[in-house]
């Protein structure tokens, strides 16, 4: 299972894809060899998927999975070095300037899902390491780092 939940979520990051759909991936399925999971084994896959942190389901059903590209504790690590080693610590910048700004290129969490951003900076600020502002919209929340 593990190989499996190394596949997903490369191909779901690299490709900037935050939503799996349980039984429409192309990933179940190889014409190559003609060879595909069945549903069972879709199944498992996917719960063994979220298990693992890096996805949640998304309706009762389990047939939508939110990919986590990084776990809230990891990206909560990597939005604080990056702020260390880009000048941000003392410093305030947008949720915005987080997940498209030009200084968050080439970032883990270039593209990553506003909610999940907001959950690693609430890890931030929970260890005193940033402190979360309201802006007019979403999109101008700001974070001031420490």
């Amino acid at each position: 299972m593990g190989l499996w939940r190394d596949v997903i979520l490369r191909y779901h990051t690299v490709n900037k894809i935050k939503q799996l759909l349980v039984y429409d991936c192309e990933l179940w399925r190889n014409e190559e060899i003609d060879r595909g999971l069945d549903r069972e084994e879709i199944k498992s896959v996917v719960e063994d998927f979220v298990r693992s942190g890096h996805g949640e389901w998304e309706d009762a059903a389990k047939t939508r999975i939110k990919v986590l590209w990084k776990k809230p504790e990891e990206l909560a690590s990597d939005l604080y070095l990056w702020a260390e080693r880009n000048g941000f610590i003392g410093q305030v910048c947008t949720l915005y300037e987080l997940s498209a700004g030009e200084d968050a290129e080439g970032a883990s969490f270039e593209g990553a899902d506003d909610e999940l951003i907001r959950r690693a900076l609430k890890i931030l600020e929970d260890q005193g390491q940033c402190t979360i502002f309201k802006g007019d919209t979403s999109e101008e929340d700001g974070v001031k780092f420490f």
